[in-house]
């Protein structure tokens, strides 16, 4: 299911703007690596990545994301729209 961004987040600690989105759905649950852009307090500017999952009816889910090799697949063909999570990736894989 495609989700318009940007469109906002609220966490307890700061909130603004998912700015990229890459997903891959499937029959029970839909991976998702999100890039979040903080807007106004102490984390204004900041980009997080959130590693994320929604339910086949789209409803956000607040548990750990796993995923198996079909996913990543999934996930590696949808991260070609996405350069600010690709870039991010990278640093964490230290290349």
């Amino acid at each position: 299911m495609a989700r318009k961004v940007p469109r906002p987040f609220a966490y307890s600690w700061g909130s603004g703007r998912i700015v990229e989105e890459a997903t891959a759905p499937n029959e029970f649950y839909e991976p998702a690596l999100q890039l979040l852009v903080v807007e106004g307090g102490e984390h204004d500017g900041e980009e997080h990545l959130r590693f994320c999952f929604y339910s086949p009816g789209g409803s956000f889910q607040r548990h750990p994301l796993v995923v198996n090799r079909e996913d990543i697949a999934e996930l590696r063909r949808a991260l070609g729209e996405t350069p600010r999570i690709r870039a991010m990736l990278r640093e964490l894989a230290g290349e």
